[in-house]
């Protein structure tokens, strides 16, 4: 099926020219093409909209009404399109950015106010959640993930790495004693992230790969890291977290870091999400470049790229 609009700018540029030849060179292409999208037009609208001889073109009364909706309707589509690829150019409108609920209020929305000023045509949603959300669904620009990928077709670019940690309140490790093997943990109250196959209710998972399984309990889960942090400040147990949700409390000495035999898993990284765009708009792009260069910037977050 030949396309509509493009009929509709042949028929327009006929009438100010006065000949289907002269439209066809002003519009790069065949005048044999130009003919065959009028001819679909009149096809699809049923009505004859020119009156053609081989020396002149004259407007039907129905061609007269249909050249005055052209008229209006062709600018507006070249306006829409200009805007759409201006997007690509220029960072502006609105870009919708979903994270985890601590890691986004921590890492992301103190960096947004620096962003703003470099980009004041850009206006940002910051949605934050700690349960996985879709992107193409939830209609969401970027989604910063914590985590091993799920094989998808998103593209996705690496923020840093994400140490893991177990710890607990020094009143609790003086109380219950001090778990040097991942064995011991059974003995222990360990608090669960409900979200989580790594560190949940019923086993944590040590090694570089989470090889090393362990069954645990204990009488709290949460599915949020900082009210599992505020548990164990509380001294109810201990928590297997990422170092940045625990580091303040670490630094503070309201938690202790507990060594086992086995290291902490790697969780696989914090990486940016986006469509699989060839090209993006260029409000997505900026941030993304925007968020890699802030956490290159951070010891705590240090990756090879």
């Amino acid at each position: 099926m030949l396309d509509r609009v493009t009929g509709m700018r042949v028929f327009v540029r006929a009438v100010a020219a006065g000949s289907l030849s002269a439209a066809a060179r002003q519009l790069d292409m065949s005048a044999a093409m130009a003919t065959k999208h009028i001819d679909a037009l009149e096809s699809r609208l049923g009505v004859k909209l020119l009156h053609r001889t081989t020396r002149r073109l004259s407007l039907t009364e129905a061609g007269s009404d249909y050249l005055e909706a052209c008229q209006r309707i062709l600018p507006e589509i070249d306006e829409a399109e200009a805007v759409a690829a201006s997007q690509r150019i220029e960072a502006r409108g609105l870009l919708r950015l979903n994270a985890p609920l601590s890691f986004g209020s921590r890492f992301i929305a103190p960096l947004l106010p620096a962003f703003s000023r470099r980009h004041p045509a850009v206006r940002i949603e910051l949605g934050l959640t700690d349960s996985q959300v879709d992107m193409l669904e939830g209609g969401w620009d970027l989604i910063v993930r914590i985590g091993h990928l799920a094989d998808s077709q998103m593209q996705a670019r690496k923020l840093g790495d994400c140490p893991m940690c177990v710890c607990a309140a020094p009143a609790y490790l003086e109380q219950r004693g001090i778990p040097r093997r991942v064995a011991e943990l059974v003995q222990h109250n360990c608090l669960g992230y409900s979200l989580s196959s790594w560190a949940g209710g019923k086993e944590w998972a040590f090694g570089h790969d989470g090889g090393v399984r362990v069954p645990v309990t204990g009488d709290l889960a949460a599915n949020n890291g900082d009210a599992l942090t505020a548990a164990a400040i509380g001294g109810q147990g201990l928590i297997y977290q990422p170092l940045f949700i625990v580091t303040d409390a670490l630094e503070r000495g309201e938690l202790l870091e507990v060594t086992l035999d086995q290291p902490t898993c790697t969780l696989g990284g914090i990486h940016v999400l986006y469509p699989p765009d060839r090209r993006p708009p260029a409000k997505v792009r900026v941030m993304i470049d925007y968020l890699v260069e802030a956490f290159a910037q951070s010891p705590m977050f240090a990756s090879e790229r």
